[in-house]
């Protein structure tokens, strides 16, 4: 296809340009000079060189479109290493998580922009914008899917949401459906045999923007986008509004899809409606059957590593999110403006609750909103240790003197310097405990495990814990001191583990 237009290029007369990379040999040395053992200095020179080329005002349009092109392709398997490394590793210094995400994410930027260039182009009228506009179908592809990996990667750091990126997808989009070629099926890259079209590319983006996926940890995130791609086939987008439509966007408009709830202020040509139809029966009904200790279906490949534990709270949560009928607020929230002091982690919460905790661990807050089962704030300068899904919050209102727990369960960046946190409480009556694991014949061991107990869990018997991580054993009981003697706490069920500690329940003998 490249080299075909490369032909009609020459056909039409085109003047040269003085760019390094018109001449195609030349093109071929910087390409194989790329250091292909080192992936992010690789993907920062193609980056660089999309750059350049965008801003060539001499290309031919043919020739900018297939040097962009092949830039692209040289970077794919850089861009999916170091994607693969921001996405896995498991610890990763706050300079270093930034320098990986500037690199990939700044490639992906690039290459939408000099796709937008190539788009603009086709748009002139000249004999050379007709042969452009014979590439449309993946060039509109590949612009909306560049797009969509920078909506990703947003969703991956909490935000901040960029509106003006749902205005280029928009634009991307519509240029698609004017050119007739949005249903079009095209191969995105060489080494990727299945096909898409850029219908397919922009609803994949609409739908992991709208499936609240600010409230799953990152490596959820990264199931939940797996599962998006397998169930997008049974999602319908479409002009007109029907009954059975739950979302919509407007393409002329910078800002994201939105559920019907909040309806449109006026009918414009630019609305586009989109629903779950048979995705969201789907995974209902495998929710159902995992449940019942079903498996997952053959197809849906995940690799023997994905548990169904695992696998059951992410599909769970879309199913809820993908829904006919948004999930309802258990409990009303009103607004507040209440100072709180905040500290985080396990050990700093009991450290707290124990009246031993350190002044330099702990944050003062300002409490946006308030109901029965937690707060939102916005927080300014936040910790990236602290603020993650599942993050344990000890949290005291000031001029109190009762310290309550919580954990995030929503965060968003609004921007680079504040987040909005939608934090749940756990318990308004958290004391801290000491206990002992109970071996076999009776041995109590030496190890004594701090954690807290939460008393108002409104059963008498039954007791829950907040316990470091990996404690919990349900082969092992564990003996704890209560009014002034030991009591044998038998191990029920492990309830929650989540980063430094873990939530079970323990019935007292």
């Amino acid at each position: 296809m490249l080299e075909k237009i490369g032909k009609l290029g020459e056909l039409f007369g085109q003047n040269k340009s003085n760019h390094p990379l018109a001449d195609a040999k030349e093109f071929r040395k910087v390409v194989a000079a790329l250091p292909n053992d080192r992936p992010q200095k690789a993907l920062d020179e193609i980056t660089d060189w999309l750059g350049s080329v965008r801003e060539a005002d001499d290309l031919p349009p043919t020739r900018l479109y297939e040097i962009v092109c092949e830039l692209d392709e040289a970077a794919q398997r850089h861009v999916f290493k170091l994607s693969r490394d921001y996405l896995r590793a498991p610890r990763l210094a706050r300079a270093e998580e930034q320098k990986l995400f500037k690199a990939i994410n700044g490639f992906w930027l690039e290459a939408a922009a000099a796709y937008e260039r190539c788009l603009a182009l086709s748009k002139e009228k000249d004999r050379a914008a007709a042969s452009l506009r014979e590439s449309l179908p993946l060039l509109c592809t590949r612009l909306i899917a560049s797009l969509g990996q920078v909506v990703k990667s947003e969703i991956y750091r909490y935000g901040p949401l960029t509106n003006s990126l749902w205005l280029r997808l928009g634009i991307a989009y519509a240029a698609a459906e004017a050119a007739g070629v949005a249903k079009k099926s095209v191969q995105l890259y060489p080494r990727q045999p299945a096909t898409t079209t850029p219908e397919h590319e922009y609803l994949r983006a609409a739908v992991l923007q709208t499936s609240s996926l600010d409230a799953l940890l990152p490596a959820q995130i990264e199931l939940a986008e797996r599962l998006v791609d397998y169930y997008l086939p049974g999602f319908m987008m479409a002009p007109q509004s029907s009954k059975e439509s739950v979302y919509w966007v407007d393409l002329g408009q910078p800002q994201p899809p939105v559920r019907l709830a909040r309806m449109p202020k006026q009918v414009v040509s630019t609305l586009r409606y989109f629903h779950p139809a048979r995705a969201h029966l789907q995974v209902a009904q495998l929710v159902s059957e995992l449940e019942r200790g079903g498996h997952p279906p053959a197809d849906l490949k995940f690799g023997s590593e994905i548990a169904v534990k695992y696998l059951l709270p992410v599909l769970s949560h879309l199913a809820n999110c993908w829904a006919p009928l948004p999930p309802q607020r258990k409990h009303a929230r009103y607004p507040v403006k209440h100072r709180m002091a905040v500290t985080a982690g396990l050990s700093n919460a009991i450290a707290a609750m124990a009246g031993q905790g350190d002044g330099a661990a702990v944050e003062s807050w300002v409490v946006e909103n308030v109901s029965r089962g937690g707060f939102g704030t916005v927080v300014a300068e936040p910790r990236a240790e602290w603020f993650k899904i599942g993050s344990l919050l000890g949290m005291q209102p000031e001029g109190g003197e009762n310290w309550l727990l919580g954990v995030i369960r929503r965060y968003h960046r609004s921007s680079e310097k504040e987040a909005q946190v939608g934090i749940q409480t756990l318990s308004r009556q958290a004391v801290p405990v000491e206990m002992k694991p109970r071996r076999s014949a009776g041995y109590v061991a030496a190890t004594t495990v701090h954690g807290l107990w939460l008393q108002d869990s409104g059963d008498e018997r039954e007791m829950r814990f907040v316990l470091p991580l990996a404690t919990f054993d349900l082969r092992e009981p564990m003996e704890i001191w209560l009014e002034g003697r030991g009591r044998v706490l038998a191990p029920v069920t492990l309830v929650e583990q989540v980063g430094d500690y873990e939530i079970a329940r323990y019935r007292l003998n």
